[in-house]
C-alpha cells in the first residue's frame, strides 16, 4: 500500500520537483496512488499538522517502531485520528500495525489535547485548531460560482447559505475565519460569490450536485466577456473552447449559451487525454449538455474551414502559461515535524517503493476525498520558470489566438492566462493584432466601452512593458491597453494574477454596411472613434 510512502515522497522531494499540485498531479515522481486521495491526505495533515505533533510527542512511541519515519508517523496518525475510516491499509499491513499497537497512548494523549482545548466533540476541535494555526498561505477569498444550469442564487443564498449575511464587504470576508457566516455577493460578475478564505462546501449537497463551482473570481472574466450583454447574446450560435480542461470556463459559458434565443452547441477541445476525463467528468457534473469533448484533440489540428464548424462565432481560449498570477496556495508546506528519537534524516530514500509484500492484484484501500480534491482547479503555477520557456510559451499563445480568428464565422475571441507577464499578455495580443489572419478579417481588440456591464467598469486594464521587468514592450495603442483586462494577485479585489483581452470583428451585416460605405468614399481602413 503505497499511499503514505507516496505523501513521503511528494513532501520531502527537492523544490525542483514544482508546486504540491504538480507534484501529486504531475506524475513526475512515479507515484503509485490516486492523485484525489493523494492530495487530501496531504493537504489534511497539513490543517491539523501542530495537533498531531504533540499527541505523537507526548506519546513518545517513535523509538520502539524502527519502521516510522516522522513525516510517516504524521501521516499516519493524522488518519488514525481525524479520518473518517482511520489508516487506509489493510490490518496486516506493518505501518497500520506500528501505530495500532500504540493505540491506547494515542487515544489517551488525543483525549487529553481535546480537553486541554475545552473542545466536547471532533467538529469543535476541528474549528479550534483552525483558530489556533491559521493557514498562512491562502490571502484570497473562497470565491464560488452558482451554477445556474442547475439552481440560482436565491436558491443557493436560502439552502446553502442559509443563515449568512450576504451584506459584508471583501475585506472584511478575506479577514475573517471559517467559522464566521458571512459572505459578499459579486459586483463585477453574475452569480459570484465571496466566502472567508477556508470555508469548506465540497461536502455540502449544493457542491456534490454541481450547483455551486469553485472557481476563481478572475477566471469567470473570460466566458462573461465572451457572452457580452443580454442583447450581444443573440449573436451567438456555436461556440468553441481551444483548450478546456478542467471545464470551469466552459461550463460557465454553457450557462449563457443556453439564455439565447437558439442555443448552440459547444466544442471542447483538450489534447491532453487525462485532462479531458476530467473535463467529462466536470461537464456531467455540472449539467453542460450542450457541449461536445473532443478528447486528445489538439485545437492547432482543427480544419478552421471543417464544415461541423461553420457556425461557430465565439472561441474562448485560456492556453498553458506560466501561471506566475497565481498566489501561493499551491506551494509545498512546510510541516512541524515530531521529534525524531532515532535521527532518522527527513528526506526518505525509501518512500518510492512500494512494500513487496503487497499483492500485484491488491485494490488501493478506498480513502474519503476531502475537501483538497482540485477538481475544480485551475493552472498550476511553475516555480522553474525561465526566459526561454516564456517566450516559447507566448509563441505558442500567439499561434493558437490566430488560428481562432481564422473561423469563417467568428465574431468573437477571448484570450486569458493567469500569468503577471507582460509577454504573454499585451506581447500576445500586440502580436496577434499585427498578423496577417487579424488585419484582413478586420479584426480588432473589443473596446473597454463595448465591454459587458461590471468588467466595463474593471479599473486595472493593459500595462505597457516599460512598466514590468520583463523587458517585452508591445505596440498596443493607448484603447487598446484600455480593452485589455487585468487582475493582480494579493491585491485588494481578492483574486489570483490573470490577464485577459477579447476581440472582435464586424458581423456580416456590419461589414455590408462598411462596404457599401466605402463605395461611396476611400477604402475602408478600419474602425474610427
Amino acid at each position: 500500500m503505497s499511499l503514505y510512502y507516496d505523501a513521503a515522497t511528494v513532501l520531502t522531494s527537492g523544490p525542483q520537483d514544482g508546486s504540491l499540485r504538480s507534484r501529486v498531479y504531475g506524475n513526475k515522481l512515479n507515484l503509485k496512488s490516486k492523485p484525489a486521495h493523494l492530495y487530501a491526505l496531504i493537504s489534511e495533515t497539513v490543517k491539523f499538522n501542530h495537533f498531531v505533533k504533540e499527541i505523537i510527542d507526548n506519546a513518545a512511541f517513535l523509538s520502539e517502531e524502527p519502521k516510522l519515519t516522522p513525516i510517516l508517523s504524521l501521516l499516519l496518525v493524522h488518519d488514525h485520528c481525524f479520518a473518517k475510516g482511520g489508516i487506509a491499509a489493510p490490518a496486516g499491513h506493518s505501518l497500520r500495525q506500528a501505530i495500532e499497537r500504540h493505540k491506547a497512548r494515542l487515544q489517551a494523549e488525543f483525549t487529553k489535547a481535546r480537553l486541554r482545548r475545552k473542545c466536547a466533540t471532533l467538529d469543535a476541535l476541528k474549528e479550534c485548531l483552525l483558530r489556533e494555526n491559521p493557514p498562512t498561505h491562502r490571502s484570497q477569498p473562497r470565491w464560488i460560482r452558482i451554477n445556474t444550469l442547475k439552481s440560482r442564487l436565491a436558491d443557493q443564498l436560502a439552502t446553502t447559505f442559509k443563515g449568512y449575511r450576504s451584506d459584508a464587504t471583501l475585506g472584511e470576508v478575506a479577514q475573517s475565519p471559517a467559522t464566521v457566516k458571512v459572505l459578499a455577493i459579486d459586483q463585477t460578475v453574475p452569480d459570484v460569490l465571496a466566502l472567508p478564505p477556508y470555508s469548506d462546501f465540497t461536502k455540502t449537497q449544493a457542491y456534490k450536485n454541481g450547483e455551486i463551482i469553485l472557481q476563481d473570481k478572475a477566471s469567470c472574466f473570460p466566458a462573461y466577456l465572451l457572452a457580452g450583454s443580454l442583447e450581444e447574446r443573440g449573436t451567438i450560435r456555436d461556440c468553441m473552447d481551444g483548450c478546456a480542461a478542467p471545464g470551469n470556463k466552459t461550463s460557465h459559458l454553457a450557462t449563457f449559451v443556453v439564455e439565447t434565443d437558439h442555443p448552440g452547441s459547444i466544442y471542447a477541445c483538450e489534447r491532453d487525454r487525462q485532462r479531458s476525463q476530467v473535463l467529462k467528468r466536470m461537464m456531467d457534473k455540472s449539467g453542460a449538455k450542450n457541449v461536445t469533448v473532443f478528447a486528445g484533440q489538439d485545437f492547432l489540428s482543427i480544419d478552421p474551414q471543417d464544415v461541423r464548424f461553420k457556425n461557430v462565432t465565439h472561441l474562448l481560449l485560456d492556453p498553458s502559461c506560466s501561471g506566475s498570477g497565481i498566489i501561493g496556495r499551491e506551494d509545498i508546506p512546510t510541516l512541524a515535524l515530531p521529534e525524531d528519537p532515532k535521527g532518522q534524516k527527513t528526506r526518505i530514500a525509501s518512500t518510492t517503493r512500494t512494500p513487496k509484500k503487497r499483492k500485484r492484484d491488491q485494490e488501493e484501500p478506498k480513502v474519503e476525498v476531502s475537501s483538497a480534491e482540485p477538481l475544480d482547479a485551475e493552472e498550476t503555477k511553475d516555480i522553474s520558470l525561465d526566459r526561454t520557456r516564456l517566450q516559447r510559451l507566448a509563441a505558442l499563445q500567439t499561434r493558437i489566438v490566430e488560428h481562432a480568428l481564422a473561423f469563417p464565422a467568428a465574431l468573437r475571441v477571448t484570450y486569458s492566462t493567469c500569468s503577471v507577464h507582460v509577454e504573454e499578455n499585451e506581447g500576445v495580443v500586440s502580436r496577434v493584432i499585427d498578423s496577417e489572419v487579424a488585419r484582413s478579417r478586420g479584426w480588432r481588440v473589443l473596446r473597454r466601452d463595448d465591454q459587458v456591464a461590471g468588467l466595463r467598469d474593471w479599473r486595472h486594464r493593459g500595462i505597457n512593458g516599460s512598466a514590468t521587468d520583463t523587458g517585452e514592450d508591445s505596440t498596443l495603442t493607448q484603447e487598446e491597453l484600455e480593452g485589455c483586462i487585468r487582475c493582480h494577485p494579493g491585491d485588494e479585489e481578492g483574486t489570483m494574477g490573470f490577464f485577459v483581452c477579447a476581440f472582435a470583428r464586424p458581423s456580416q451585416r456590419e461589414g455590408q454596411a462598411v462596404k457599401h460605405s466605402s463605395q461611396t468614399s476611400e477604402s475602408w481602413e478600419g474602425f474610427a472613434d
